[in-house]
This record gives C-alpha cells, structure tokens and sequence, in this order.
C-alpha cells in the first residue's frame, strides 16, 4: 500500500519526525540506516503502530511514497568531521527506487552546500533522474528537542530551502501538513546554514555560562542568584544555565572538515564545554579533601547519567567521563537513574544503587548531574553526606553547586 511519507533513519531525528507525521494522519513508513537509538518511549512507538507507522524490511517499498525524508544521524568521524556514511548509503538505497514527482528532503545535519554537491549527484546517479526537473529537492534543519512538552512539532515552526523555488514549495506543502508555520529560505545553503546557526549558538552560550561558573567559584559569586536575575531582563538577555559538560546529538559544528575556514568561536566554546567533566571531578576531589577524605577509595554516587532530564538518551552524556576520570582517582563509583536500568564504562559494568537515599548515605560523596523529576533534591540533600549539584537546582545552601 502506498504511503505519503518514508522516513529513512529511525534515530534522534527521524522517528520524531515520524511520531509527528502519525500524529498529523499522514501515512508514514520508515526505514533504518543502520542501529539507531530514538528518544521515544516504548510506549510512544506502541502508539505509533497502532496509528499506521510501518517499519519497512524491504527498501523497494521506497519507491512507493511521495516524500522521503532522509534524516540519518551524520556522528563525528575520527577527523572530527561529520561523517556522513549513513546519508550516502541512505541516498543509495533511495536512489535505486526513486520515481518522478517525489519530493525529497534532508534532515540530517550538515554543513552547507552538502545537500546540492553531496546528496544531490548520488540520487542523480542512481536514479537517472535530475533533481528540480524530475523530483524536488530540499532542505529542512530539524528542530527535534526531546522530552519538551511546551514546544509541539505542531508548534515549531519549519525552515525549507528547496534546489529551485518549485522545490521549496513542494517541500513546504508537506511539511504545512505538520506545523503551523513553513518559513521558506532563500535556497539550500541558507537553511544549512540556519542548522549550522542554531545549533552552534546553544553550545557557545552553554560554554559562555560554563567559564562563568568556574570563575563565579573563584570569586565566591553565587552564579546561579546572577542568572536568576539577569534573567529578568525583557530584552537582550537569554538564559542558559551551566552543567557537567553538554551531550546529546547535536554536536557543534566548527566547519572542520570544511575547505574554506572554521569557526573560531565555536572551536573555543568546544573546548571549554568538553573540559567541564574534568572540572567537575577536580571539583569532587577537592570537596572530599576539604572534608577529610581522600578520592581514591572513596565512594561516589552519580544520580541521573543521561544527557537531558526525564530520558533513557545517553548520547554524549559527560556522565560517561566524569565516571571514567573518577575510577582514574581510585574511587569505587556507583550510579542511579530512574530511566537507565544498566551502565558501561570502559567495558564494566556500573554498580547501580537500588535505593536512592540509602546509595546517597552510604556514600562519601553524591553528585547530581541530571535533574529528573523523580528526584527529591530536599530530601536528598538531607540524606547525602556531601552532594555536589552541577545543575543548581538544589536549595540554596543544601548543596555545594557547581
């Protein structure tokens, strides 16, 4: 049976997309990349099924849709490049079975000019057909933030930037089945360039609040009191708040890689967010030996080793080298997380704490790095011996913060 929608990579980004197109009656089918891990619960895919989603065995059936989205993840390759061996083998697969009049659209992220210099000739090749004259060709960043209930796909307004204007239209005619609002770019390289802009502004204002934690610790400022009041501020002013270090699947991106320049900025801001697990541990260490206590032998709870609040998504987490930094010291490191049942680091498996405040008095140190909800930060910090909070959001003066 034929379906308006296939979704080609069932990861981060496509299976929201999806989850929407199901939502908004669109007939939708998928089809996996490779192994891919979504933020959607067991209970979310359960309803997609029931709604009509289909996962696809069989890729003939791609040819068959009259959109494909192509939204496979495009990780960091050792270079520090994007690698985007899942997009080309996803618009391989695509292209073998790709007919005239389908709109195709790219999710992933990338750098600018990939869609038309990179995506482009591989469906060309492969289908024998020409893009803005056979099929449409576009581009559309995705707006995916997992587990935010304020912001619905309905809601969040959509970028497109199609290879000719027929293209962008196209495009934004499927994707006004979805939202509200279609904002239509100039072209190509400018909606690029608008996922380039978005994501690279939260990790450089996420790496603007980090340096100011650390030196708000040096001068005995209470960080946390300066953001909630500069926070008031109606104009000019947006608040982000500091952390362990910053996960999840949308990776700066400094152009490396790129054959013209990179983004000096970026590159900064990349490496004082990936130091802050080491900060955190020093941190640590330095909290035990005011109190008498020596890292190595110590015993050290880490509650919540997800990237973000409230899901089972360990992409990126700094949990992960917080705990391999930890070990290095010499202590005995133990974890609870409400939505992470087991935990590797370096190949061993974690020892995870059944109970929550008898893990947190038993242990010499406890350090909140994620703030589920299911957390009783007032309770818990009665019941912690020493609680280090990376996230400011115990009471005032429960906790050592960040």
């Amino acid at each position: 049976m034929p379906a308006d929608l296939a979704v080609i990579g069932l990861g981060p980004y496509g299976l929201p997309l999806a989850q929407a197109a199901v939502a908004a009656g669109v007939s939708t089918v998928g089809y996996a990349t490779g192994p891919e891990a979504g933020s959607l619960s067991p209970a979310e895919l359960r309803r997609m099924h029931s709604a009509g989603f289909r996962p696809l065995s069989d890729p003939a059936q791609l040819g068959r849709v009259r959109t494909a989205v192509i939204c496979a993840p495009t990780p960091r390759g050792a270079d520090g490049a994007l690698d985007l061996g899942q997009v080309e083998a996803a618009a391989r697969t695509l292209a073998a079975r790709l007919r005239p009049h389908t709109t195709v659209i790219l999710e992933s992220p990338v750098l600018p000019g990939t869609t038309e210099e990179f995506l482009r000739p591989l469906l060309e090749k492969g289908s024998g057909l020409r893009a803005g004259r056979d099929f449409h060709l576009a581009y559309s960043p995705s707006r995916v933030d997992p587990g935010n209930r304020d912001h619905t796909p309905a809601g969040t307004p959509k970028v497109i930037g199609g290879l000719t204007p027929a293209c962008t239209e196209s495009a934004a005619t499927f994707y006004g089945r979805l939202t509200d609002k279609v904002v239509r770019a100039r072209g190509l390289r400018e909606a690029e360039t608008v996922q380039l802009l978005e994501t690279n502004y939260r990790h450089v204002n996420i790496a603007l609040v980090n340096e100011m934690a650390v030196l708000c610790h040096e001068l005995g400022v209470d960080l946390w009191d300066v953001i909630r009041c500069a926070e008031t501020k109606p104009f000019g002013f947006q608040a982000f708040r500091p952390g362990p270090g910053v996960g999840g699947h949308g990776a700066a991106q400094d152009l490396t890689g790129h054959a013209t320049r990179t983004l000096r900025m970026v590159e900064l801001a990349q490496q004082v967010n990936n130091r802050m697990p080491r900060y955190v541990v020093q941190r640590a260490a330095t909290l035990l030996n005011e109190h008498g206590k020596s890292a190595r032998g110590a015993r050290v709870l880490l509650l919540g080793v997800t990237y973000k609040p409230d899901l089972a998504d360990l992409q990126g987490t700094p949990a992960q080298e917080i705990a391999v930094r930890l070990m290095g010291l010499g202590a005995a490191v133990s974890y609870h997380d409400p939505y992470v049942p087991a935990w590797s680091v370096l190949d061993r498996p974690v020892p995870r704490a059944d109970s929550l405040y008898e893990a947190a008095a038993d242990a010499d140190l406890t350090i909140l790095l994620q703030q589920h909800r299911t957390y009783d930060l007032q309770g818990l910090s009665v019941k912690a011996q020493l609680l280090l909070d990376t996230r400011g959001a115990t009471p005032t003066g429960a906790a050592h913060r960040l």
